[in-house]
């Protein structure tokens, strides 16, 4: 680790005019590179650190900063950074460490990462299509509802795995398992309860258009406002790509491979799979597009898949107009 540059004059030419930036992320600091071959820095990754960075920062062109997601810890600083005004991309780990082997380096340090994150924030920044990555990160209400439904998520796996436990437990265990499973049930009636006022109390109207749509239950809406801030800002093919619904193509020469899902947002995918369960019986709309799908002969895995896409873009084109779920359109 070595010391802050001196000053903008010490970082190539071609970077004076828009300075990438590059942050690794630790749970007790950060590492910072102030261009492409910049020397590094640590700070804390608290408030104190926040600070320091922004006041380095009021002497640098800044262009683009890039952090990884890192389970949240990135949150404070990615936050900090877009309220001063700067633009920011927070990006899937993998992502970085296939960009870095790509670009040759294959060890892996702070130090080395953080110089990394400023050259992709480089290449990022040149993109044709920048703004696919530089999103309005989660305001203040959407980071405390994103807690309340990841501690819900947190709550049923631990609910499902007692209920699991129990049948082939000795019968000996079964009281100290059952006592779990009521104080569990207790646990997530609570959460169900908070993150039901929260959304009533901030994102009322978002809530009603919503839960205008058969099979959308108030977990999913909670999922939704929560965790897919650009629901009603993006095409339908975005959003379908973004939550990774939509179908990639494994095609090289004459080989036609078979289209797949991939990546994408997990708890999202969750969300609308359960939602969609409750669509192909209740929500007519999805159930006869589900049952052309088995009458051709799809199975019921790409079927369901299909009818998440199905109703992601129909609840995509709800927000950005702003009009509730119609029977007769859906239909038709």
């Amino acid at each position: 680790m070595t010391g802050l540059p001196n000053s903008v004059s010490e970082q190539p030419a071609s970077e004076q005019q828009g300075l990438p930036v590059g942050i690794d992320v630790a749970k007790q600091s950060v590492e910072v590179s102030l261009g492409v071959q910049a020397s590094t820095f640590a700070l804390s990754n608290d408030a104190e650190g926040v600070e320091a960075l922004l006041a380095r920062l009021k002497t640098e062109p800044v262009s683009l900063v890039v952090l990884e997601a890192t389970g949240g810890l990135e949150s404070l600083m990615a936050c900090a950074l877009q309220a001063a005004g700067y633009a920011v991309a927070v990006i899937n780990p993998r992502q970085a460490r296939d960009f870095a082997r790509a670009m040759g380096q294959l060890a892996k340090t702070d130090h080395i990462d953080a110089q990394i994150l400023a050259q992709l924030a480089g290449v990022l920044d040149r993109h044709p299509e920048r703004e696919r990555y530089v999103r309005a990160l989660p305001d203040a209400q959407q980071q405390e509802l994103a807690a309340l439904v990841a501690r819900r998520r947190q709550l049923v796996g631990m609910l499902v795995a007692e209920r699991n436990r129990l049948p082939g437990a000795h019968p000996k265990t079964h009281p100290s398992i059952n006592a779990v499973i009521k104080a569990l049930m207790r646990e997530l009636e609570q959460i169900d309860g908070d993150m039901d006022r929260h959304v009533k109390a901030h994102y009322a109207s978002l809530s009603t258009l919503l839960d205008s749509a058969k099979g959308v239950g108030r977990s999913t809406i909670a999922t939704l406002i929560a965790e897919l801030p650009e629901l009603g800002k993006l095409r339908h093919r975005e959003i379908s790509a973004l939550v990774g619904v939509a179908p990639i193509n494994r095609d090289s020469g004459k080989m036609r491979g078979r289209r797949t899902i991939f990546g994408g947002r997990a708890s999202v995918r969750q969300a609308l799979y359960m939602a969609v369960l409750s669509g192909t019986r209740y929500n007519p709309a999805i159930k006869v597009f589900y049952q052309r799908l088995l009458k051709a002969g799809k199975p019921k895995k790409l079927a369901l898949t299909a009818c998440m896409r199905k109703l992601l873009t129909i609840l995509n084109a709800m927000v950005k107009s702003g009009k509730p779920w119609q029977e007769s359109l859906h239909d038709a």
